[in-house]
């Protein structure tokens, strides 16, 4: 069970009409925005990706470039895609990113979360993952894992992932 820090700067918009928001971003997507600001963050795991804004975004995070036509396989073999954007009527900004792969009934791993630097801090990362696992245990899969660098483990930890034994590298979510 994911708990959720009470003292959140998150939460949940209604900026944005219904209709607006299944045009823009399709069915299921989730609308917040940060208390007392006026920025609106929107999941989907609908709305298509920019390949080109997808690499751009993880560059900002110092992962290295991958060849596009590799990274549109990789989507098109994961069982969900989950972009996070900033709103804008005429341009959404693409500004957070996770994907999963597995089986699709049982389990599945958590590959290449990231968050835009600039909103690193702000609370998008777990809004980000809980939408993920709200998906996830939508279509029945109560095992996820992800592998996460050393340096964020701890952004992990403190929303209630269990550590592999080594508590380095892996981290497991159960679905209650």
């Amino acid at each position: 069970m994911i708990f959720r820090n009470q003292t959140s700067l998150i939460k949940k918009s209604n900026s944005i009409s219904r209709d607006e928001l299944i045009d823009l971003y399709g069915l299921d997507s989730y609308e917040f925005t940060q208390k007392n600001k006026e920025e609106i963050f929107v999941c989907s795991k609908n709305k298509d990706l920019d390949l080109i804004e997808l690499d751009q975004l993880l560059q900002t995070v110092g992962w290295s470039r991958r060849p596009i036509r590799r990274v549109k396989r990789a989507l098109d073999f994961s069982i969900l895609v989950v972009g996070l954007w900033r709103h804008d009527d005429k341009f959404p900004r693409l500004v957070g990113f996770a994907r999963c792969t597995g089986d699709g009934i049982l389990e599945a791993t958590v590959w290449d979360v990231a968050i835009k630097p600039v909103y690193q801090g702000l609370g998008l990362g777990k809004e980000l993952m809980k939408y993920i696992l709200k998906e996830l245990k939508n279509i029945g899969i109560s095992k996820v894992t992800l592998f996460a660098d050393a340096e964020v483990v701890s952004f992990y930890k403190r929303q209630g992932w269990i550590l592999e034994p080594r508590g380095s590298k892996c981290a497991f979510w159960y679905a209650n």
